[in-house]
């Protein structure tokens, strides 16, 4: 094997990138400087050896304690429960929640071999009490998995004197209703509310 399928293979493994895609990324790389390609080589050592997760909420962070859970102007009675770190991301985009996060590391999947022991449960719920959390907010994924995941996390927050809530789920801005599926109309229907 040469140095050219390594990379295409290493490449391949990555999310969303088939062996077709990894050789067009491959053969791209190859045309460019020598600086660029050593720049991202760089940039992958660097995330690989200074990247750790938030010991609060185990967000990726490049301290130990992320720039979230720092931030003081945050509302540390509310977490918001999410599936992996990137949907923090996707959260804070929105620019409507203040408070702070907790990261599972992954959902509920027997099919998988992933149960309640593979996810960050026990540090969720050893956080309630010193923190103060008044109110958590399950932000799973709309799968089978992630509402798996928020029943039993659901049930487990049960009788901690805090209030369980789940992000609601329906049609999105600018989405035509035919082109929804049933779940997700039955869902954005359940979930209505009253015109002011």
């Amino acid at each position: 094997m040469s140095v050219i399928d390594d990379l295409a293979r290493e490449l391949a493994r990555l999310p969303g990138i088939g062996r077709k895609t990894a050789f067009r990324l491959t053969h791209h790389l190859l045309r460019q400087p020598p600086e660029q390609s050593r720049r991202l080589a760089e940039a992958l050592v660097a995330v690989t050896e200074r990247v750790q997760r938030c010991t609060r909420c185990r967000n990726y962070t490049e301290s130990p304690v992320c720039p979230l859970c720092a931030d003081p102007r945050r509302d540390a009675a509310t977490l918001c429960v999410v599936e992996e770190p990137g949907d923090i991301a996707a959260v804070e985009r929105a620019g409507e929640f203040r408070g702070l996060y907790h990261v599972l590391g992954g959902r509920l999947s027997p099919l998988d071999g992933v149960g309640p022991d593979d996810l960050a449960i026990a540090p969720l719920l050893d956080r309630l009490e010193p923190d103060g959390v008044r109110e958590v907010i399950l932000a799973t994924n709309p799968s089978l998995e992630g509402e798996a995941t928020a029943l039993y996390l659901q049930r487990q927050l049960a009788g901690r004197g805090v209030t369980v809530t789940r992000i609601a789920r329906g049609l999105p801005v600018g989405g035509d209703l035919e082109y929804a599926d049933g779940v997700t109309i039955a869902q954005a229907l359940a979930a209505r509310r009253e015109m002011p």
